[in-house]
């Protein structure tokens, strides 16, 4: 099977000229894709790296020329921009090539995380209350003490120490941040000071998801009256005092109650947002013992000095053999399409003008339609 297997570790490359701050998440996604690399490399398979530069159709034609199984999908976004994120994936499921991770519906529906908010809340799960705010202006009707971040953004971007706020100036101005640089709503939740946990989660095809240990941020370094968040400088900046006062803890020191607590809501997070293969469910917990979802993160980052890669090894579970169970996965997916080998496409001729391509999908479309299947 490995030398059948012709597999490739896709990911976005990062333009700094496009952006407006300097964001070393974005920039990192490379190495993660070669840490990923060397690891199926080493482990007898034949892979190659396919970077998303700015030519999106040689992107997948060199897929169509490598002859690609499976795509390790790595990309987070195309030029800098995380909305596209769920397009990348929604290309490869229009293309119906195998793919480990997310699919399309769940990487979009995550970023948004008031949406999100929404569908916990609708499915009993415990969110903090939030609102959407567009400017300003409008009027926020939650408590204080809030947080304020930007509404579709992942990686704690937009996430400082002023993100906490206390008073109605202090809030006001973070919104005008938000929106005039992200060009997007501002989320204001209420704010929960207590200790932050995180849960990674692996979902197999055909047994379920499982819940990997518990890993806590511990903030007890952190100086005196500075918010108790991990902010985006405390997450990716390893020389800032604020990277070295957040370290994470896994397994998590806790009880096995509460344990137990924290990983069926994430379980359950997982199932209700149309999560599969991994994802990465943040809480905080209330000093009254209370437990809150602040977000589901799909895909998250699996670098090897990452939390979910710090969660396997806790689990006892080798990094390539991670990534053999999200191939497995892909595979088992393909087999069981309900694009039958019959009606199998071929890709989708890329150097083809924009007219046959769209006719193309549009007789997909089609097909799929009389069929009885799901676009």
């Amino acid at each position: 099977m490995k030398k059948e297997l012709r597999l490739a570790v896709a990911y976005n490359v990062y333009f700094p000229e496009f952006d407006f701050e300097f964001h070393p998440s974005e920039e990192l996604v490379e190495d993660m894709a070669r840490e990923v690399y060397e690891a199926l490399n080493s482990a007898g398979y034949w892979v190659t790296l396919i970077p998303l530069e700015k030519n999106l159709f040689e992107f997948f034609e060199r897929m169509k020329r490598e002859g690609i199984d499976v795509v390790i999908n790595l990309c987070e976004g195309y030029l800098n921009q995380s909305r596209f994120e769920a397009a990348i994936a929604a290309v490869y499921e229009m293309l119906n090539l195998p793919f480990t991770g997310n699919d399309s519906r769940a990487l979009a529906i995550c970023q948004d995380k008031f949406k999100t908010k929404a569908i916990l809340r609708a499915f009993g799960l415990p969110t903090p209350r939030g609102q959407l705010v567009g400017s300003p202006e409008e009027k926020v009707n939650l408590p204080f003490p809030l947080i304020v971040k930007p509404g579709c953004e992942d990686a704690s971007v937009g996430i400082n120490l002023n993100s906490v706020v206390d008073n109605e100036e202090a809030l006001r101005i973070k919104i005008e941040e938000i929106v005039k640089n992200y060009q997007q709503p501002a989320l204001v939740e209420e704010f929960i000071d207590g200790r932050e946990f995180n849960v990674a989660l692996l979902g197999i095809e055909g047994q379920g998801v499982q819940a990997l240990p518990v890993s806590e941020i511990d903030f007890s370094s952190l100086p005196e009256n500075t918010p108790r968040i991990c902010c985006y400088e405390a997450k990716w900046f390893e020389d800032h005092e604020l990277y070295r006062a957040t370290p994470p803890v896994c397994p998590a020191r806790i009880n096995e109650r509460l344990r137990r607590k924290l990983q069926s809501l994430a379980v359950a997070a997982f199932k209700a947002m149309g999560c599969r293969d991994y994802a990465r469910v943040d809480m905080r917990l209330s000093p009254r013992g209370e437990a809150y979802i602040l977000e589901v993160n799909p895909n998250p980052d699996v670098s090897l000095n990452a939390g979910y890669a710090r969660a396997l090894k806790a689990a006892s579970l080798p990094y390539h053999k991670f990534w053999e169970i999200l191939i497995n996965n892909a595979l088992e997916r393909k087999r069981k399409s309900r694009w039958k080998k019959e009606v199998a496409w071929p890709y989708i001729a890329l150097d083809s003008s924009r007219e046959q391509i769209l006719i193309n999908l549009m007789e997909r479309a089609t097909h799929t339609s009389r069929k009885g299947g799901r676009w």
